[in-house]
């Protein structure tokens, strides 16, 4: 293993049975990369000698609980770097929980365990805390707000509630709606009836969709419109009942749309708002209806606000990495005012 991993810290050994070689190899990766990773994002040091381990660290024990995960997921086949970054991802909402049990606090999202999500497809689990939250406030308000950086589960997360509504019929349908707003593109002139023409849109909702009911599934239910794909423009003049809703990429609405849309909201009915208002597609001078809505709704009954950051990207570890680059430019930019002559960026080692 590596020399320059921490030298002082907590000392966990352990052995990972039943001994199987090749469930060993699967979970240590190809050339130990799945160690190394372990090591680099929990700042612990791992010595393996056959089934044995000794991690060292100030996270060994969390580093301890993530391969002990990963050596069960091994039974399953082969292990992933994407597996690995979702364990390590999910270590903060098992500590926490472990916490709130060991000090004799009532766990409040006890009945909001990540594997209450269920899809015809399967579990849909959570990863940290924010995201365990989130599905903790969709269940208990009838207006949640997910709010932050790409990768984050929010979009997902809220199918995934909608899903598991519709299923256990406490909804009669599903309505997903998006603005159409161009990403600083000009895509022309698009061929085709309605539902061709905003797809390019809604892409995101569909995939998930798909992954959650299946593809033959979502058909079915598209055709008889218990599930509604629509862009914001087509929510004028309708009052929405028993529907489960949600308004995806919401820092594209205008304040008049995000007034319209919230009017919408009929009786029986839950709707969820994703968005990250620092990725604003509008054009110049037009403000976001999302940003407007979260200083205008501030404290209203019913109304919940989630925020998540870096720290909850469950994509490519890189992604957090950008996201945390941004914040930190964004920060310094706004806190001083000026470039520091390469652009506001700073010379320091992000890691």
């Amino acid at each position: 293993m590596r020399l320059n991993a921490p030298q002082t810290g907590a000392v966990r050994e352990f052995q990972l049975e039943p001994a199987d070689n090749a469930r060993l190899a699967s979970l240590c990766g190809p050339l130990d990369a799945h160690l190394h990773q372990l090591e680099a994002r929990l700042a612990v040091q791992i010595r393996r000698r056959g089934h044995g381990f000794r991690v060292q660290g100030e996270q060994a024990e969390a580093a301890e609980r993530a391969l002990r995960q990963l050596h069960a997921q091994s039974l399953q086949g082969e292990v992933s770097a994407e597996q690995v970054h979702l364990c390590i991802a999910g270590l903060g909402a098992s500590a926490a929980a472990a916490t709130r049990t060991a000090s004799g606090v009532e766990d409040r999202f006890s009945h909001f365990d990540p594997q209450a999500v269920r899809t015809p497809r399967g579990l849909i689990r959570a990863r940290g805390e924010n995201q365990r939250a989130y599905l903790a406030s969709i269940r208990d308000s009838d207006l949640t707000f997910g709010l932050g950086p790409a990768g984050t589960g929010k979009t997902y997360l809220a199918v995934a509630c909608a899903v598991e509504a519709l299923s256990a019929e406490r909804v009669r349908r599903l309505v997903l709606v998006r603005p159409a707003v161009e990403a600083g593109e000009r895509l022309g002139f698009l061929p085709g009836d309605l539902a061709q023409k905003v797809d390019p849109y809604l892409r995101p909702i569909y995939d998930a969709l798909y992954e959650m009911f299946g593809f033959d599934r979502v058909a079915r239910l598209l055709e008889r419109a218990v599930i509604e794909v629509a862009p914001l423009a087509f929510m004028r003049g309708r009052s929405l009942n028993d529907s489960f809703i949600i308004l995806d990429e919401a820092q594209n609405t205008t304040i008049e749309q995000m007034k319209m849309f919230l009017t919408r909201i009929g009786f029986g009915s839950k709707t969820v708002v994703t968005g990250d208002v620092t990725q604003t597609d509008l054009p110049a001078g037009r403000a976001s209806g999302l940003r407007h809505a979260l200083q205008v709704l501030n404290g209203v009954k019913g109304v919940a606000f989630n925020n998540f950051g870096a720290a909850d990207v469950v994509r490519h570890p890189l992604v957090q990495r950008i996201v945390q680059a941004y914040e930190a430019y964004e920060a310094y930019g706004n806190g001083n005012g000026k470039s520091n002559g390469n652009g506001g960026a700073r010379n320091e080692d992000p890691q």
